[in-house]
């Protein structure tokens, strides 16, 4: 019996965690496709880091729009791929703004709190920003995931 087995969901409850947790590991393969771009441009070719990002950006925006219209949702693939990719890119737009908003304000929220308790700059810095972009990417994670479910992936 497995872990979400054990949960008392119904069917359709049960399918659309499932969907959820393939969702989220399309998404950590696409962060990591961004990040492992984005350093390999900035520091490898020294391209300047908007532009390592945008690419980046593109890139895992392409892969995650993949993967789950093959994986994650594959009822989904009666309609037009194109059709959808621009929906899948609406939302995982509107996905950055939102992931750059609490990203800014959680990690300006936090610095203060972390300064006081840490005296070296460098570490607050790395662990103020990590763990306020964590906290986004968890926003936007379900974010992503609603919009894609009720808009790009939805079946007629």
């Amino acid at each position: 019996m497995s872990a979400l087995q054990s949960i008392p969901l119904s069917e359709t409850n049960r399918r659309e965690v499932k969907r959820f947790v393939k969702f989220a590991m399309v998404g950590t393969g696409g962060m990591i496709t961004h990040m492992t771009l984005f350093n390999v441009l900035m520091l490898g070719l020294h391209v300047d880091p908007r532009l390592a990002n945008a690419i980046g950006f593109c890139a895992a925006v392409v892969q995650n729009f993949t993967l789950n219209r093959l994986w994650t949702f594959p009822e989904s693939r009666e309609r037009r791929a194109g059709a959808q990719l621009g929906q899948f890119t609406t939302v995982s737009v509107i996905g950055l703004a939102i992931n750059s908003a609490v990203f800014w304000t959680v990690s300006h929220l936090m610095e203060p709190m972390w300064s006081a308790l840490i005296a070296e700059p460098t570490l607050v810095k790395a662990i103020n920003n990590n763990l306020a972009l964590a906290m986004a990417i968890l926003v936007v994670l379900f974010w992503n995931f609603t919009a894609n479910r009720l808009w790009t992936f939805r079946h007629r």
